[in-house]
């Protein structure tokens, strides 16, 4: 198998192991997060009925102001706290947190750091 075709499965069966386990454990929202080399994209969704409570991204006008000018852990951090105070007014207060294929490092632990200074439990 080329390497490429290697890298791609181990991350395909990272996360479809990681969102498995979270399927089978809770009944909670998921709070899944999405990063690319450029931008951060995170949405809590129902799995019961398939619909998407509230989302954020680094590529929407809304926040282009604010991220403007600032690295890509710093937008990460701003991006959880608007998640945060998104869902607290949707009444969410516990998801269960899918992170994907990606490490529990950097962004998406900046990203859940302040999505828990928020106020979202999980």
């Amino acid at each position: 198998m080329k390497p490429l075709q290697l890298k791609n499965k181990k991350r395909l069966r990272r996360k479809q192991s990681i969102r498995a386990r979270i399927r089978r454990d809770t009944s909670l929202p998921r709070l899944s997060v999405s990063r690319s080399l450029k931008h951060f994209t995170a949405q809590i969704i129902d799995d019961a009925t398939g619909n998407t409570l509230c989302s954020v991204t680094s590529t929407g006008k809304a926040a282009g102001d604010q991220l403007g000018g600032k690295t890509k852990t710093e937008r990460a951090k701003l991006l959880g706290s608007e998640l945060g105070s998104k869902a607290k007014g949707k009444g969410i207060e516990k998801v269960a947190f899918d992170r994907g294929a990606s490490t529990y490092h950097g962004r998406v632990k900046a990203f859940a750091d302040a999505a828990r200074e928020a106020g979202l439990q999980f």
